[in-house]
């Protein structure tokens, strides 16, 4: 009997997510949210840019962190165009890098207004798949291929291209609705079709420029489901992206596991955690500095909160009169403690016993002073890294990895 196919998570946060205007994430940023997504159980993170220069110090201290166990089994995945001479820069800048997404744009809207005669519908297909091979021939292990532009491409030269590209060895392709243009139905009808004719996994990487990103995400990963294909939903923390943004990683997953006709049919990968969820999402809001919505699926401030009497004396009696899922399912209902008092931090300028006393407050010691000494350096470099007080699990970190968080802190310009 044939697997049911599931519904895995890439959270493309690293790479679709800091293309947000206005905010940036640090390299130690990015590496924590790689180490809570792990700890979430997210399939593969689109870690960043493997062909620019100041990020390869941070890909090389992952791919270390992930063969030390600490990112393990999460897969960590670049980005690229799908041109041979970014797969050749990318292997060579990151050489351990296993794991690939290929992107080039396929709608007409595109190849005539943006490659404006570079490229022509034939030439996009053998850059593609030449990419596609080079990536192979290097040692990719899993390579994706993104059809940009996929929800305004033709659908019998979508279906070309991606045949072309699972021929050349792509195990994935990504469908993107990169201007949030979808709808349900439409998504689902088109993803049915390409799965169906092409006979490969799907991602489905949509914008939520109208609205509708879960919904098409989750209906997209439907579609590739029920033609017998596993689904790869894009996601970003906090529905982070351009413009309006992604699919919100913790409203797909409660989609899936919550939605009527949806949890009854359909699988979602079983090392999901939603434990996780409200440290990652509270981390990545800090990290942003852009505040979580009030309103936000199982993460607001309101998700769990009654105030009219109805509703309030519904939801005592029993939570499930008002409540879909437990808040406890999301790692909330902890009480957290706010100093109100003395507080000693560690900054730029920290100096040794204001330093250590923060870190007893961790519960770490240090065997004895020149250790101390080499992590408060790394702090130092951290807080002017961050331009903001380190968080718990950050200090954590740096004390734990204090080689790699040096390779993660330097950049080569």
């Amino acid at each position: 009997m044939a697997k049911k196919p599931k519904i895995y998570i890439i959270d493309v946060t690293n790479r679709d997510g800091v293309q947000t205007s206005r905010i940036c994430l640090t390299k130690l940023e990015k590496t924590m949210i790689n180490i809570y997504l792990n700890e979430l159980g997210v399939f593969q993170s689109e870690f960043g840019f493997p062909v620019t220069r100041h990020e390869t110090n941070y890909l090389n201290a992952n791919l270390e962190l992930a063969e030390l166990g600490v990112i393990k089994p999460m897969r960590l995945s670049g980005w690229l165009r799908a041109i041979p001479q970014d797969v050749e820069s990318a292997f060579k800048a990151v050489p351990k890098l296993k794991h690939v997404n290929l992107s080039i744009s396929t709608s007409d809207q595109m190849i005539i207004h943006k490659f404006q005669g570079k490229l022509d519908h034939k030439s996009i297909i053998e850059e593609m798949t030449a990419a596609v091979k080079l990536a192979k021939s290097l040692g990719a292990e899993s390579i994706g291929v993104n059809a940009e532009d996929a929800s305004r491409t033709k659908i019998e030269y979508l279906i070309e291209f991606s045949k072309a590209a699972k021929e050349a060895g792509a195990c994935r392709l990504r469908y993107c609705d990169t201007l949030g243009c979808e709808s349900p139905n439409n998504i689902y009808e088109r993803i049915s079709k390409l799965a169906s004719s092409v006979k490969m996994d799907i991602e489905i990487h949509c914008h939520n420029d109208l609205g509708m990103v879960v919904a098409n995400s989750v209906m997209g990963a439907k579609a590739a489901n029920d033609a017998g294909f596993n689904a790869y939903i894009n996601t970003c923390v906090n529905g982070m992206g351009e413009r309006a943004g992604n699919a919100d990683l913790i409203s797909v997953i409660l989609a899936i596991k919550y939605a009527s006709g949806v949890r009854e049919n359909y699988q979602i990968d079983e090392r999901i955690n939603l434990k996780k969820a409200w440290e990652l999402c509270k981390y990545a809001s800090y990290a942003f500095g852009v505040p979580i919505p009030i309103n936000q699926p199982g993460i607001g401030a309101n998700a769990f909160a009654h105030e009219s009497g109805i509703h309030a004396d519904g939801a005592l009696k029993d939570r499930r009169n008002y409540e879909l899922y437990d808040f406890e399912e999301l790692g909330r209902g902890e009480p957290e403690i706010i100093e109100t008092g003395r507080q000693i931090t560690a900054g730029e300028y920290s100096g040794i016993k204001g330093f250590r006393n923060v870190y007893e407050n961790l519960e770490i010691e240090f065997k004895d002073d020149k250790e101390a000494a080499k992590v408060l350096e790394l702090v130092r470099y951290a807080n002017v890294h961050n331009q903001k007080p380190l968080t718990k699990g950050e200090l954590r970190f740096v004390a734990k990895y204090p080689d790699i968080a040096r390779k993660i802190f330097t950049m080569e310009p």
